[in-house]
């Protein structure tokens, strides 16, 4: 039975967790702008590398909007790499937006069912949230739990490729935002 997604689960809640922090020198909108924006992942991101809002079909929505109910076609690359990977690098998933919250700047999604494989086998969570710090910085937390039967394989055969992956999603979007700070600081002069 589905829980309340409008609340992240415990860590603990599934066989196992990723996850990935950093904290970002930049306001919380200017990084929650970049993270929403999956057309730009190509260019920065080494985990992710495609990222798209999709129908139930899997085919491009109309409206590339992530929107709560939508859903998400992902490529990633285990390990992270802006290059070639390897012949057995490339992952993918396919995901329902559960939570958009633009108000605390939290993103969720969670495996959707397919008929290979039913939730029952494997499911997936993911949430990614932005806090505001006292002196304007912007923490970044993201963490993934995998339940379910499948979940003991997919730990053992990229489990540890999936903490360098939210590691290096962190890393990069740290360096991305920051990178657009500074280049908006330079032109603003």
């Amino acid at each position: 039975m589905p829980r309340d997604t409008r609340t992240p689960p415990l860590r603990t809640e599934g066989v196992f967790s990723v996850s990935g922090s950093t904290v970002i020198s930049a306001p919380r909108e200017e990084v929650w702008k970049t993270l929403l924006d999956f057309n730009s992942y190509p260019q920065w991101n080494p985990f992710t590398r495609k990222q798209l809002v999709v129908d139930s079909s899997g085919s491009p929505h109309y409206d590339p909007t992530p929107t709560e109910g939508k859903y998400l076609s992902m490529t990633v690359h285990i390990p992270p790499t802006m290059g070639t990977p390897g012949p057995f690098g490339t992952g993918s998933a396919f995901c329902e937006i559960t939570v958009i919250d633009h108000d605390n700047y939290r993103v969720a999604w969670e495996s959707a069912p397919t008929l290979l494989r039913p939730s029952v086998l494997l499911r997936t969570e993911r949430w990614q949230i932005l806090t505001e710090g006292p002196d304007g910085n912007t923490k970044y937390e993201s963490f993934e739990v995998f339940s379910g039967p499948l979940a003991y394989l997919v730990k053992l055969f990229v489990g540890s490729g999936l903490k360098l992956g939210f590691k290096a999603f962190a890393d990069s979007l740290k360096e991305r935002v920051e990178s657009l700070q500074a280049a908006t600081s330079v032109s603003g002069l």
